[in-house]
């Protein structure tokens, strides 16, 4: 990988140049990177890259259909890395992998588009910042809220003092999911499934459908919970309002897996807390039925508020609270109430027919052409925190205590806890 990384780190982009890019993981998500990549005149999609035959087979139809050329092929990614005719990878494999993945990229020369989280947890977000100090490669984390304009315009307006001092913000991942039923394992995998692959990083155990095909969320060895899924947009938008704050002074979730019994691991209800000091984060997820929130209230002492036409119940979304007022904000777009009274005082629509991924896409890729860290809309450097704070989450509801945390970060006098900072063992050779 030497001479490609040589070649990728020296090369000087034109301003007209298309950027060579590998798909990695053609699941649900990776389609979507293909089918917008390819129709990107800033792009060509060179490589694709899959432990799954069928998926590749799949991506390459899409992408002739798209009018694209056929790509090259790879089942192992550090060969699609190890190829000098391609510039940048995009990565949408499960959570496991987009450490290593990233790791292994940079250190071969490219540039990296990787989805969320950042990292599966918080020792491989740290070797993912120190893999992007050593190459000065380009790393943004698909946060594509953070290129959406309408709320671009929302966090500008908090910053500016909209609603005073925001003390509190509260994020929301309410997505009914639904229990996985019981599945045995299989003696071994599909054809055309590199099992040992798919895993990487993560132990070795029988081929099992749940573990597969997006339902690897729900499991430790691989996933996060829905607050490491869904939940870590929401996450970044509320740290977003409170300003991207560092880390923490203490961390404290409770919560369960309720309702039918299954075979997932990670917990449906789980409800958090982070303490700044001079402000708070909360978080919840609810996998379960449930109402939304954000609607204005019920006035109590003062007049009666100016309501909107159409409300916002926000069931995915985030809601700010500050000295003079609160917002309310979700895909749908924003809201803002002042008062007592709770007096709407700003609203905005989200357009129709935007695409917040493409958007993301292209600023990762006129990054690539800057050569400017600060260009990314969320750098790793940013990403790495919000993916942080559901680690801290789970830390703690694993755990069953609040955490305290010191520089590094580590926790103090927490011997379970900095053990949750990383894996107990990584399967060779895949080691973060």
């Amino acid at each position: 990988m030497g001479a490609a990384t040589a070649a990728a780190a020296s090369r000087v982009w034109g301003a007209n140049d298309r950027i060579n890019v590998a798909i990695v993981g053609i699941g649900g998500r990776g389609t979507s990177h293909l089918n917008i990549y390819s129709k990107m005149p800033e792009a060509k999609v060179t490589g694709l890259c899959d432990v799954n035959q069928a998926a590749r087979e799949k991506a390459q139809a899409l992408l002739q259909k798209n009018g694209g050329e056929k790509a090259k092929e790879f089942i192992d990614m550090r060969e699609a890395f190890a190829d000098p005719g391609i510039d940048a990878v995009s990565i949408a494999t499960p959570n496991h992998w987009h450490a290593l993945a990233t790791i292994w990229a940079v250190k071969a020369g490219k540039d990296v588009y990787c989805e969320k989280p950042a990292c599966y947890n918080i020792h491989e977000g740290l070797a993912m910042l120190a893999a992007q100090e050593q190459t000065k490669k380009m790393i943004q984390i698909g946060s594509q809220h953070r290129s959406m304009p309408f709320k671009i315009k929302g966090m500008q307006a908090l910053k500016d003092g909209i609603i005073g001092n925001v003390y509190l913000a509260k994020g929301l991942c309410f997505k009914w999911r639904a229990p996985l039923p019981h599945t045995e394992d299989l003696p071994s995998p599909p054809p055309g499934v590199d099992w040992n692959m798919f895993l990487g990083p993560a132990p070795m155990r029988p081929f099992n459908e749940l573990r597969f095909a997006y339902n690897w969320h729900w499991f430790w060895d691989t996933g996060n919970g829905d607050i490491g899924n869904q939940g870590v947009h929401e996450m970044g938008i509320a740290r977003w309002g409170l300003g991207d704050p560092q880390w923490p002074k203490t961390a404290y979730a409770q919560g369960g897996r309720y309702g039918t019994p299954d075979q997932g691991e990670t917990p449906n209800t789980l409800l958090a807390s982070f303490n700044y000091g001079d402000r708070e984060l909360v978080f919840e997820v609810r996998g379960l039925s449930t109402n939304g929130e954000g609607v204005a209230p019920v006035p109590g002492r003062g007049k009666e508020p100016a309501r909107p036409a159409t409300p916002l119940n926000v069931t995915i979304g985030d809601l700010f609270y500050g000295s003079n007022g609160w917002m309310v904000m979700s895909d749908a777009g924003y809201q803002v109430y002042k008062g007592e009274s709770s007096e709407l005082i700003a609203e905005e629509k989200a357009p129709r027919g935007e695409d917040p991924t493409r958007m993301h896409m292209e600023n990762f890729l006129a990054a690539c052409h800057s050569r400017k860290l600060t260009d990314l809309h969320d750098p790793i450097t940013n990403a790495t925190l919000s993916a942080g704070l559901c680690h801290l989450a789970n830390i703690s509801y694993r755990t069953g205590h609040k955490l305290n945390l010191e520089a590094g970060p580590k926790f103090t006098g927490d011997q379970a806890a900095n053990a949750m900072l990383t894996r107990p063992v990584y399967r060779k050779p895949f080691v973060v």
